[in-house]
């Protein structure tokens, strides 16, 4: 098997092991309290290391062999889910416990997700970089929590710690495999790790398309994550719906993906990276208002969100690829946790604020506070990510690279 073929697999197992707990954690929350600010806070722990650590994982995941830093990543996501099965096989859980490891298992996605982001391009060439991203996108989030969605519900129905035992042995896994990705080995800097984060952040910003690109994701981040916090609470008080049919809602999320895994590639080869970030933003204002607004029938819910993420992955794939492309590989691990810290680091924020409004207007207007949120992103995609833009950032790479 190849490098690009283990790092599927060991995406697989490692997807399986956080989409689990990740299923899990709002169900157990919502077990313990139904108060919407309650249930944000868990969120907010959950999403707090993208902003506190995601530098600091830029600076390790140059300074440090890859494989070494997703292998490390695998172990530390392995130690949280284990805590959590134990203490729900112990009938000990409480919402400090689940806001706890809603946090570890984040900081080991933080620093695996830009691990092996830094990988694909040692592992891929650039003309499949697209393709390869929209592949691990899907495993990620699509045929991945396609079957773990459901299935947590299912084992959550056998005890409040099954689905934690499980994820910890595909956490295992996922650590064991990875151990056999070669990776180059990282360029050593004598400087001191602020600079090295000052270095990452400076390129970022000072690049005018990737910091338009994250300046739309942080405000989409703030929307999705109102939406998502309070999503368990919209499936079980509005729609009516069980640990099962909330399992299935997030299935639905992942169809979306499933589907336009398929034209991803073509999409963007046809329209252009600037043409398909332009229409993927506007559909991302559409699907907010839309939910905001259908009836709660659940089946027209779930196809909503069928579309929602469908064109959400033209997005990320287009975003993933234009910072592997337009970023020198010594600093694509700074650079990529960078536009991380930026653009999710306001995910906490849009949590609380989506407990908030919940709270004191009602659950669908987080949805259309969210709808006015896209519009000012796509706003900035409209404007900023023109084939022009592109264009330039591409004769700027080619004059790099000479």
């Amino acid at each position: 098997m190849g490098s690009w073929g283990r790092l599927q697999v060991v995406a697989v197992f490692g997807s399986t092991g956080e989409g689990l707990v990740l299923a899990a954690i709002p169900l157990l929350a919502v077990s313990i309290t139904t108060d919407p600010r309650a249930i944000s806070l868990v969120t907010v722990a959950g999403q707090a290391p993208w902003l506190a650590l995601s530098l600091f994982a830029g600076v390790v995941i140059d300074r440090v062999r890859r494989t070494a830093v997703l292998a490390g990543a695998y172990a530390v996501l392995t130690a949280a889910v284990v805590a959590l099965a134990v203490a729900g096989s112990a009938h000990a859980l409480s919402l400090p416990v689940v806001a706890a490891v809603a946090f570890v298992v984040t900081t080991a996605q933080v620093f695996g997700d830009g691990a092996s982001g830094a990988l694909v391009p040692e592992v891929v060439g650039p003309d499949r970089l697209a393709a390869a991203n929209a592949r691990l996108q899907v495993i990620d989030r699509g045929l991945v929590q396609f079957v773990v969605p459901p299935v947590t519900g299912v084992l959550l129905g056998l005890g409040a710690g099954v689905p934690a035992w499980a994820a910890a042995a595909a956490a295992v896994g996922a650590f064991l495999l990875v151990r056999g990705i070669p990776s180059a080995p990282p360029v050593k800097s004598p400087a001191h790790p602020l600079r090295d984060i000052g270095e990452g952040l400076r390129y970022l910003v000072g690049t005018p398309l990737l910091r338009s690109i994250t300046i739309s994701v942080a405000l989409g981040s703030f929307a999705a994550s109102a939406g998502n916090a309070m999503l368990v609470l919209f499936a079980t008080q509005d729609l009516h719906l069980g640990p099962v049919g909330y399992g299935g809602l997030l299935a639905c999320l992942a169809v979306g993906w499933v589907a336009s895994s398929f034209v991803v590639d073509r999409v963007v080869r046809r329209l252009g990276y600037s043409w398909s970030m332009r229409l993927a933003q506007s559909c991302g204002v559409v699907t907010q208002l839309a939910i905001a607004v259908v009836p709660p029938w659940p089946p027209l819910v779930g196809a909503v969100l069928v579309f929602l993420t469908a064109t959400t992955l033209v997005w990320n794939v287009c975003s993933q690829s234009s910072r592997q492309r337009f970023t020198p590989s010594p600093l694509l691990g700074r650079v990529l946790t960078s536009h991380r810290a930026l653009a999710w680091g306001l995910t906490p924020l849009g949590a609380l604020a989506g407990g908030f409004v919940a709270a004191h207007v009602g659950l669908r207007a987080v949805w259309v506070m969210g709808a006015l949120i896209q519009l000012a992103a796509a706003a900035v995609v409209w404007w900023q990510l023109s084939p022009a833009a592109f264009r330039e950032a591409e004769l700027a790479e080619a004059a790099r690279v000479v």
